[in-house]
């Protein structure tokens, strides 16, 4: 980052007040292109561009935001150079933060400590490079002339939001998800940020779950109808939903599906802080293992806490037209006619499918992650949204392919009175699908749930970036 700053307005021996007042002279010259004397967003965010310093797609409005005093939608060289000073302290207190011995350089050890506090396990190879990006003079270590310079134009206050580029986001939730939760940084719960990204994720994950809530009813009716005829192809489901019950039918079964976001969200957040809190001994950082075992727990909490409604959405997907009124009918029916235990049915396939998603999709991010960090990170250890959202969908798809087999069982548990005369045992049911279908009998729906992925990951980013600005999130 800055490369041009670093190699001919800030020289190395820079650190006295009149060195720092004539770099910050000839940075605001250089970022004020039409010489008017103020430096608009247009113009900050060209310049940051050009020295290719790409922390985040918002960078030019946070450093605007917190330097523009006077609201006039600019900085003049005045505000320009506040803000710098002010800046610098706070990466000073970084780079302290970050410098455990005082020796006045960050070392490699430094690098693999400071990405452990946030979860993040990498290699030495992988800090290595992390570090090559930001060191100049080849020493394999960083002083502060460095660090200032990489970070002079970052607009994080600390030393979490700078290593917080490899926080992963999995707030958003578009429906199988039973991902390990999202880390908070002490900043954000201070603020209270962190109830407004979860207001915004529910919202974000009800707009996804209802625009790809067709996939998911046929996903559902090809799991359950399967045993009864091998014949089911998409378009042919799709027609006998529709002339069965309409076209609003594709979206029965979703009022389930989005009322119970909330309850289960903050179920398993709290769960995961609760159990992470057992599992770090004597107040130390939890890791990779420690992370998996609480995200795991958490889950496996959250889905016994609502799982009913998991049943009920099951019922009312696979169910005739007119044979439930809605959520409260199906509930009573059930109860009446089967007892509380029908609430419960497919409970075990579902907790043993907990562990496997949860690992898989942990350990396949990490080692997109960690790929990413050793081949691709050369100027910035920032990887961008796409390559986020990339990382985060095969790691959704490869942890949904290994538990799917384990949800198809659970799903036709649920619905097993509406399409059989008596209730059918976990180890039966798997007997009867391998004699009658054969292996591929476990993937029944695979292709619409496949389909869906996608497309719901992309509208939820969407949808939650749209919601962000109006809960005052940047």
């Amino acid at each position: 980052m800055l490369r041009w700053l670093r190699g001919f307005v800030l020289p190395a021996a820079a650190c006295q007040s009149e060195d720092d007042y004539f770099r910050y002279q000839i940075l605001f010259e250089d970022l004020d292109r039409n010489g008017d004397g103020v430096v608009d967003i247009k113009e900050l965010k060209e310049g940051l561009e050009y020295w290719s310093s790409s922390f985040g797609k918002d960078s030019e409005k946070d450093i605007l935001k917190a330097g523009d005093a006077n609201q006039d939608s600019g900085l003049d060289f005045g505000e320009f150079v506040r803000y710098l000073e002010d800046h610098e302290k706070k990466m000073k207190l970084a780079f302290k933060s970050l410098d455990k011995n005082n020796d006045g350089v960050i070392e490699v050890s430094d690098i693999i400590a400071a990405v452990k506090s946030l979860g993040i396990h990498i290699s030495e190879v992988q800090a290595k490079e992390i570090l090559k990006s930001i060191d100049t003079d080849g020493t394999m270590t960083v002083d502060w002339d460095e660090w200032r310079d990489y970070f002079l134009l970052h607009p994080a206050k600390n030393i979490n939001e700078i290593i917080h580029f490899w926080k992963r986001s999995t707030l958003i939730d578009i429906g199988e998800s039973i991902a390990i939760p999202d880390e908070f940084s002490e900043q954000e719960r201070q603020s209270g940020d962190w109830w407004k990204q979860l207001v915004a994720a529910g919202i974000a994950s009800a707009v996804a779950r209802t625009f790809t809530a067709p996939f998911d009813r046929l996903k559902v009716m090809m799991q359950v109808h399967s045993l009864k005829t091998r014949r089911m192809r998409l378009m042919s489901v799709f027609e006998q939903m529709v002339n069965e019950g309409g076209i609003f039918s594709l979206w029965r079964g979703n009022g389930t599906n989005i009322i119970k976001i909330a309850p289960e969200t903050a179920l398993k957040i709290g769960a995961y802080e609760q159990f992470k809190k057992w599992l770090s001994f004597d107040g130390s950082k939890t890791g990779i293992f420690e992370r998996f075992i609480a995200g795991s727990l958490a889950g496996a909490t959250a889905q016994t806490c609502i799982y009913p409604m998991e049943v009920i959405k099951t019922r009312l997907a696979v169910a005739n037209t007119g044979e439930y009124s809605g959520i409260v009918d199906c509930g009573k029916k059930l109860l009446k006619q089967e007892g509380i235990r029908a609430l419960f049915k497919g409970y075990v396939p579902n907790l043993l499918g907990i562990v496997p998603y949860a690992g898989i999709d942990l350990a396949v991010y990490e080692f997109l992650k960690n790929h990413w960090l050793k081949h691709y990170a050369e100027d910035s250890v920032n990887p961008g949204v796409i390559i986020l959202l990339a990382c985060s969908t095969l790691s959704h798809t490869c942890g949904q392919l290994v538990s799917f087999p384990l949800y198809l069982i659970r799903t036709r548990m649920q619905a097993d009175a509406l399409v059989e005369q008596e209730k059918t045992p976990m180890i039966q049911l798997i007997q009867e699908i391998y004699k009658k279908e054969g292996k591929r009998g476990f993937y029944r729906g695979i292709t619409p749930n496949i389909i869906k992925l996608l497309p719901a990951v992309g509208i939820g980013c969407i949808a939650y970036e749209k919601t962000k600005p109006i809960l005052g999130l940047t």
